[in-house]
């Protein structure tokens, strides 16, 4: 089969994408294999790219936004069939036994693994993943439509989860990219007033299309405090304003997996009056059910690129280089 594996960490620009072909993958016991239909790329999957985060897994296939049809199932498997369209995601095993797992915390289980990043993921045109972690979609959605759904939609939600946005409250989005847009469509759908702080014109209009009251420079303050705000933006710049254009008691959650440096806080200037710091790390397979449920009950406007697999490279550079509009999907 053809895939794209990681094998020199560098800028995107470099292209650090292989091409390979590599044998079909069997699925193990409790495993299902599937044909990959569609896979979103994610600014996670630049990040392995270009070597901001550690490697876990020496030339990785990264990718974990994938929609693909069943095609076979592992010795165990019981509650799918082949011919099933499913979401494998970013998490893909926790252990179950740890005191994160047990209360309900497996995002923080300390022996957790990823998709993308510890096991191959769906650059490719087959990909397996353990049955326990795969996701049923929604119906109403094409699979490019449903790519993006499978980590920037539910890393989305969980961010916006973690920022404790009061009923019918203003939200601020720092960042309007592929998670970003989703997320703002969820608050939306809740009865929130969304603004919108990002550098890209492009994304400004995107913002008041899909119904937020202002769309501004990154730095721009928002027309009116904020109950809390979401940085999807990798950009630690960013966090002294968000946090300024907070009202009292406000929350800030800062969405991503890699932020580059904060600079220096001033107590009264940014966290006074009760202002809240959070980060996010990963998602509970319960925060993924709880959002595939939501985007069912309200059909959200999926702003995608597609770009053929062999054009995962040029996927990668445009994402860095901030052409993509809404969020690039792969199809094989």
């Amino acid at each position: 089969m053809r895939a794209f594996r990681v094998t020199r960490p560098g800028p995107a620009a470099s292209f650090p994408l292989a091409p390979v072909d590599t044998p079909v993958p069997e699925p193990a016991a409790d495993e299902v294999a599937v044909r990959v239909l569609a896979c979103g790329v994610c600014r996670t999957d630049l990040h392995v790219a270009e070597g901001d985060l550690p490697v876990h897994r020496v030339g990785v296939v990264p990718g974990h936004e994938v929609v693909g049809e069943v095609e076979g199932l592992g010795a165990g498997v019981t509650d799918l069939a082949v011919g099933d369209r499913v979401g494998i995601a970013w998490l893909r095993h926790t252990c179950g036994r740890c005191r994160f797992c047990r209360r309900g915390a497996e995002n923080l289980c300390p022996e957790s693994r990823y998709t993308g990043w510890d096991a191959d993921g769906g650059y490719a045109e087959h990909a397996v993943a353990p049955a326990a972690y795969v996701h049923r979609l929604p119906t109403g959605y094409s699979d490019v439509e449903l790519a993006p759904l499978l980590c920037a939609g539910i890393i989305g939600f969980r961010a916006l989860r973690r920022s404790g946005l009061p009923e019918g409250g203003r939200l601020g989005v720092y960042g309007f990219g592929g998670s970003a847009h989703l997320a703002a469509q969820v608050a939306l759908a809740e009865g929130a007033t969304v603004h919108v702080m990002t550098r890209s014109r492009e994304a400004r209009e995107l913002a008041l299309a899909l119904g937020a009251a202002s769309a501004q420079g990154a730095t721009d303050p928002p027309p009116e405090p904020l109950d809390a705000a979401v940085l999807f933006a990798p950009v630690g710049d960013l966090v002294p304003p968000a946090l300024e254009a907070l009202d009292r008691g406000g929350t800030l959650a800062v969405a991503g997996i890699h932020l580059s440096d904060i600079p220096v806080l001033d107590y009264q200037r940014h966290l006074f009056w009760e202002r809240t710091l959070r980060s996010v790390t990963s998602n509970t397979r319960a925060d993924a059910r709880e959002f595939l449920a939501v985007a069912g009950r309200h059909h959200l406007e999926v702003t995608t690129m597609p770009y053929a697999l062999d054009d995962a490279g040029r996927a990668l550079a445009d994402l860095a280089a901030d052409r993509v509009t809404g969020a690039a999907v792969l199809v094989p």
